[in-house]
């Protein structure tokens, strides 16, 4: 069973009831933080300077968060990353000349980016790759995100008509599998409608799949059902990690096609196969002992998750394993990306919403589902993985 501490009560319940002691001080703590005078005192203060300057900091960085997103939207877009490591560091002027911009501005964007610890400078004046920088480049999909986010954005500049519903979303267009409603033909969706989406999904899925690999020993079982299972990047790495694994994969027709092609492409033709259609009105491929549901839940509602996991353990053979694999709300130490980045990133998807283990857990239960588990990853921010038993 996934524990953990269960939702408070929401706020503006009716009910009086004694405050706690913790509630008494976080009332003491807003009284003190709302006032001007604190501030003034606490920032004079030796012991308490630190960290007013700690949180003021903090803010500012909410603040001036859109202005930084810029700057490394700026240095993918003009390759700054990847010159720098395919030519090592060099001299500003030269590494302006090699991007394409006029002196004033490369100077501009190398000092924040600098600032961002995107590239450093050398002690002999060059510019070279930073601590942040170099990972984007060691990483394909994250660069792959970075550019993505520039229609999210699009989408977020009036955040409270967003939440209102009152704008359509480019997000919504972006993202094909919202036209697959209950009763929509999964073959209307042709491969160039799903490429964009779907080439995001693979290039992005590579360190999703090492995660969920490393978290649960795939080579017990004899078939993989991956459903939502996209090019087919997650099942092909999951047959290269389990030799003697047979892999099928179910995903939108179109898709499904890419697919194919993929896992002729990786040798797999042998012991991969593609299914296409609707996981919402057709049912899937029987015969699989382990089914993986991966980065797929969070993208539909609630009543639309249920019928997933249904489909699955319809499926999937008697005593079989479901992986649900996706990241997660609530997450210690990652809550602002479970909630402030996916809580609206999936809203101007126009679908889905980041759920806690125990909102999974609920509907695994649900469809039919025993024995689920949480099962530690390295990188919980990047992707949680739930086990259940059919």
């Amino acid at each position: 069973m996934v524990r953990g501490r269960g939702a408070p009560a929401g706020p503006g319940l009716s009910g009086a009831r004694r405050p706690t002691l913790r509630d008494r001080w976080r009332a003491l703590r807003d009284r003190l933080l709302t006032s001007p005078e604190f501030h003034r005192r606490a920032a004079s203060f030796p012991l308490t300077r630190p960290f007013v300057r700690h949180d003021a900091r903090a803010l500012f960085d909410l603040v001036a968060g859109f202005t930084y997103s810029q700057v490394l939207l700026a240095c993918v877009r003009l390759r700054v990353l990847e010159t720098l490591a395919a030519e090592g560091p060099l001299a500003a002027d030269e590494l302006a000349r090699r991007v394409g911009l006029p002196s004033e501005g490369a100077a501009r964007l190398f000092a924040a980016a600098a600032s961002l610890k995107l590239i450093e400078a050398r002690d002999d004046g060059r510019w070279g790759l930073g601590r942040q920088g170099a990972p984007i480049v060691a990483l394909p999909s994250v660069a792959a995100m970075i550019e993505h986010h520039a229609t999210l954005y699009q989408d977020l500049v009036d955040p409270v008509a967003l939440l209102r519903g009152e704008r359509d979303t480019s997000m919504s267009g972006y993202w094909p599998y919202a036209d697959t409603a209950p009763g929509a033909a999964p073959e209307a969706l042709d491969e160039a409608r799903v490429a964009e989406y779907s080439r995001l999904m693979s290039v992005t899925q590579p360190l999703v799949a090492e995660q969920v690999l490393d978290a649960y020993p795939f080579a017990r079982h004899r078939v993989l059902l991956d459903v939502g299972g996209g090019e087919g990047a997650f099942a092909i790495a999951a047959a290269h990690r389990a030799p003697s694994l047979r892999v099928k994969l179910f995903d939108l027709p179109a898709v499904a096609e890419r697919a194919r092609e993929r896992f002729a492409q990786a040798g797999l033709a042998d012991r991969a196969r593609t299914y296409g259609g609707s996981f919402h009105a057709d049912a899937l491929p029987r015969g699989a002992d382990l089914v993986t549901l991966v980065r797929v839940l969070f993208d539909h509602p609630d009543e639309r998750v249920l019928g997933i996991l249904k489909a699955a353990r319809a499926a999937l053979e008697p005593g079989g394993t479901l992986l649900v694999c996706e990241p997660m709300s609530g997450t210690p130490g990652a809550e602002a990306i479970g909630d402030a980045y996916y809580g609206l990133y999936l809203l101007a998807m126009g679908k889905g919403r980041s759920r806690r283990p125990q909102d999974i857990e609920r509907l695994l239960r649900e469809a039919g589902f025993a024995d689920v588990a949480l099962l530690p990853t390295r990188l919980p921010l990047q992707t949680r993985v739930l086990r259940a038993r059919g």
